[in-house]
């Protein structure tokens, strides 16, 4: 009876001490996991703390003040929302929103319409193939200032290539850039030439990522070519369309650059879209209250335009 022994503790109460302990293991290494990643990450959101954050909220500041930039030592003055009011009765600014919806929703459906032949002429592994995609890559690897400048010299009325291929022909010269009615025209049909290589080579890699025996299946079981890329090629390159289109849209309302150099938005207000009106009340007139309130105007609508690209993205997803 002195010298009772103890009983050996089963297994499963073992197990049960050692819990807490895998517990505390498994909550110290997720923490240093994520103290890990918040240093990785970290230079990423300083770099977006300074470069956007910071500069947005100036912004944001300045679009509810009078401030002059070119008036040394201009104290500015607070006139709450007169800014964005003042957009209501600004004609030039309801024209610059109108010649931009324009710009974008007339090029990027001919863009991605054109873009699709492309890509279902070039997906192939010939050597013409590969040749022509090498060729697409000139357009877009040239300077939007580049561009411009080219077309701009090939479409002047006097002597541009242009109408010098038109009066060979017996048509008269046509002011391509100088004609209200042609000159937003001329934009959209510089800005096809220049981006539709980029929708034909991202469809090309998604039509390269579909197995080519579903492809061949539907041919054997007697699909048409026209049926097979309904039922059989484009579902499957909704998810890739639905990123291009996004990225395309958003891209197509920035444009700056090209517009400025080919039109400097005219003749008139012709070609004036938002982006080089904001540059023109910011740093040619230096008005920079009004400047910063259209600029938060953009922001806010392409946030709204990319918000729903993503919330249709996700429904292709989910189907």
């Amino acid at each position: 009876m002195g010298g009772a022994q103890r009983l050996p503790v089963p297994p499963l109460f073992a197990l049960r001490s050692e819990e807490p302990m895998r517990k505390e293991e498994n909550k110290k290494r997720i923490s240093e996991d994520q103290l890990t990643t918040w240093l990785f990450l970290m230079p990423a959101l300083i770099i977006v703390l300074v470069a956007v954050i910071i500069p947005l909220c100036n912004s944001f500041v300045l679009s509810f003040e009078k401030v002059r930039i070119n008036v040394p030592g201009f104290i500015p003055q607070f006139v709450g929302l007169e800014n964005y009011l003042r957009m209501l009765d600004d004609p030039v600014f309801i024209r610059s929103v109108q010649n931009t919806a324009l710009f974008a929703f007339a090029s990027v459906p001919v863009e991605l319409v054109l873009g699709m032949m492309l890509a279902m002429m070039l997906s192939g592994d010939g050597t013409g193939a590969r040749i022509m995609r090498s060729i697409m890559l000139i357009p877009m690897i040239m300077a939007p200032v580049a561009a411009g400048t080219m077309w701009r010299m090939m479409l002047d009325k006097n002597t541009g290539i242009i109408n010098y291929l038109l009066t060979c022909i017996g048509m008269p010269a046509v002011d391509w850039l100088g004609n209200p009615k042609l000159a937003i025209f001329s934009v959209i049909m510089v800005d096809v030439w220049r981006m539709t290589p980029w929708f034909a080579l991202l469809l090309i890699s998604g039509i390269k990522s579909i197995t080519g025996d579903t492809i061949e299946a539907a041919l054997v079981d007697g699909a048409t070519k026209w049926k097979c890329f309904r039922y059989v090629i484009l579902p499957q390159l909704y998810r890739v369309l639905t990123l291009v289109l996004m990225l395309r849209v958003i891209d197509a309302f920035k444009v700056f650059d090209i517009v400025f150099v080919m039109t400097g938005g005219g003749p008139g207000m012709a070609t004036e879209m938002l982006p080089s009106y904001i540059y023109a009340q910011g740093l040619r007139y230096f008005d920079a209250g009004y400047a910063a309130a259209l600029a938060l105007v953009f922001i806010a609508a392409m946030a709204v335009l990319s918000s729903v690209f993503v919330f249709l993205r996700s429904r292709v997803r989910d189907e």
